[in-house]
């Protein structure tokens, strides 16, 4: 049994003179949560159609399971489910009714329903049209949906887009207990890193279409040396005197948070100096290890967007 879950080597695909797609090399181990990060439309989910041979790459590879996706592609895409996008539901049949249509075309027994609506905790809403579902009732019924063939891996694109915070909550839990409990792999992919960060075990980063990391949180942290976090009213006017001087330094989101690539207490005092002798209000400094948000910044170069 292969320890490797998803394998590509120099994924690419292009769309006339763009590049989405450039020489990807993804390994997802067996039993993880792989969050697959980047700004939206950077990629992401033309590497997600790659995978389940919705589209061809124009160079590379893809290998599930150990075995290569154009050469056994009905039999590989057996073992895993996907939800991508909206789940495709009936809204007029009910939570279980949508799993028998499902079950049917399939080929599945029919315990497999009542397993699946336990694994999502719609047990008691099953009988219900699913019309009167919430936002997050939806996204579970679509995951039970992908979970009906006992799939080993399960391919997520954006899980949590349109749910409230207890929504959120909910699928959060799920994706933590699949591989735990249910032995399912989970590839994820989202742009809402503060999410990703509490569920998965590893991580990519793409940008532009090109894989900037790959690794566990761990292994990121090791690369980030130590940062100065600054709390300044002109984050702006901060950043560029700061780059001006010679440092890296990063403007977190909408707020007043300034992230700096810098040598530990003596840098921290001559930034410190360099604002206030220029004007600019400071209101927090500290040290600390960079979060995976300042990372991601650090590695997509401050895009908000790309290819």
């Amino acid at each position: 049994m292969s320890a490797t879950i998803i394998q590509t080597t120099e994924l690419t695909r292009r769309f006339g003179n763009l590049t989405a797609v450039d020489r990807l090399a993804l390994h997802v181990p067996r039993g993880s949560v792989y969050g697959f990060l980047g700004p939206n439309g950077t990629g992401k989910t033309t590497t997600i159609r790659m995978l389940l041979g919705l589209i061809r790459p124009n160079k590379g590879e893809v290998r599930l399971f150990g075995e290569a996706l154009q050469k056994s592609r009905r039999v590989l895409l057996r073992r895993l489910g996907a939800l991508v996008e909206d789940p495709s539901v009936y809204p007029n049949l009910t939570g279980r009714e949508n799993l028998e249509v499902t079950r049917r075309l399939t080929g599945g027994s029919r315990s497999q329903i009542d397993r699946v609506l336990g694994i999502v905790r719609l047990d008691d809403a099953a009988d219900r049209r699913v019309r009167g579902y919430s936002n997050g009732m939806r996204q579970r019924l679509g995951l039970a949906l992908a979970l009906l063939g006992e799939p080993e891996l399960l391919i997520l694109d954006e899980p949590t887009n349109g749910l409230d915070p207890s929504g959120i909550q909910e699928m959060r839990d799920l994706i933590v207990r699949l591989p735990e409990e249910f032995g399912v792999t989970v590839f994820l992919s989202s742009h809402l890193l503060a999410e990703v960060e509490q569920v998965a075990s590893h991580f990519g980063i793409i940008q532009e279409g090109s894989l900037r990391f790959q690794g566990t949180l761990e292994d990121l942290h090791a690369q980030m040396e130590e940062q100065v976090v600054l709390g300044v009213d002109q984050p702006e006017k901060a950043k560029h005197l700061l780059e001006g001087a010679g440092w890296t330094a990063h403007k977190n989101g909408g707020g007043h948070r300034v992230t700096v690539a810098a040598n530990g207490r003596s840098d921290a005092a001559m930034i410190s100096a360099q604002l206030v002798r220029a004007g600019v209000n400071l209101f927090h400094l500290s040290l600390e290890q960079p979060t995976l948000e300042d990372i991601f910044m650090m590695l997509t170069n401050d895009a908000e967007g790309g290819r």
